[in-house]
């Protein structure tokens, strides 16, 4: 793949929803995968109702199709049971490293994930004011920005990742109604990412959102929640692909490949 020639392809996709009854649906989208990229991200809502079963029926989707590393985080869906520590193990047993606040280096690449949460974005955030439950509401949004800034101060790479569920800017919940918009993500999340120079974010959680967006320090964000790839790219594979360049005279820059199946079949 592309890794032996300095460049790293990232393929992404979000929101899943896999269900018990799921057998068989994923398959290809692993084995194109494979095909297109060096590394898969896994961006949350994995599971429909967070059933430990579901996670199992996703397990061996993977282990029976993907053969390239993935890197995973959990979304909201994942928790709904309360049964996320047991979804973690399922799927790190599948040969997925589940990050959460961690990091984790694939060809020379840095990845830090976490789930992220809500709040609203910009001078219309959520404000940690009035009532212990509007205040225990917002810290949770603060406790999860501090912890991608941990993890992004850990990476060392020049090429830094960041692998989320919800959306660290507006741009891309747009599309979304307007009414929820504050539900799908913080601007909290990306001022961590600024400062540490990650080179592209990806998230998912927004299904009638945008499919990209730029933070203020110029980060690429991608919104790789699969309904909005279905809706948006209908005759392309259901994941985004990036390229980055790993080479010691590597920028910042990626470059998203945009290719209809056949492009990225085809391609070395």
């Amino acid at each position: 793949m592309a890794a032996d020639r300095g460049k790293v392809r990232i393929a992404a996709v979000a929101d899943l929803h896999v269900k018990k009854t799921s057998g068989g649906a994923f398959h290809d989208l692993f084995a194109k995968a494979t095909e297109s990229a060096d590394v898969l991200l896994l961006c949350g809502d994995l599971t429909d109702y967070g059933a430990p079963e579901e996670a199992r029926v996703l397990a061996k989707e993977i282990t029976s199709a993907l053969r390239i590393p993935a890197i995973g985080v959990l979304g909201n869906h994942d928790f709904e049971t309360g049964k996320q520590d047991e979804i973690v193990k399922i799927l790190t047993d599948a040969g997925v490293v589940m990050l959460d606040g961690d990091v984790h280096e694939v060809h020379g690449v840095g990845f830090a994930g976490v789930k992220g949460f809500c709040g609203g974005f910009g001078r219309r955030g959520l404000a940690a004011w009035g009532e212990k439950i509007i205040k225990d509401f917002v810290h949770e949004t603060v406790e999860e920005a501090l912890k991608l800034e941990a993890a992004l101060a850990r990476l060392r790479t020049p090429q830094k990742i960041a692998v989320l569920h919800y959306a660290p800017i507006h741009a891309t919940v747009v599309g979304e109604p307007p009414e929820i918009e504050a539900f799908l993500g913080s601007s909290r999340l990306e001022e961590p990412i600024d400062r540490y120079r990650v080179s592209t974010v990806f998230h998912g959680h927004a299904h009638r959102g945008s499919p990209e967006g730029r933070t203020k320090g110029n980060a690429l964000v991608l919104n790789v929640a699969m309904p909005l790839l279905v809706a948006t790219y209908p005759d392309r594979p259901r994941f985004r692909v990036v390229e980055l360049d790993v080479t010691e005279a590597a920028s910042r820059k990626a470059t998203v490949i945009l290719a209809s199946q056949a492009d990225l079949e085809s391609s070395p």
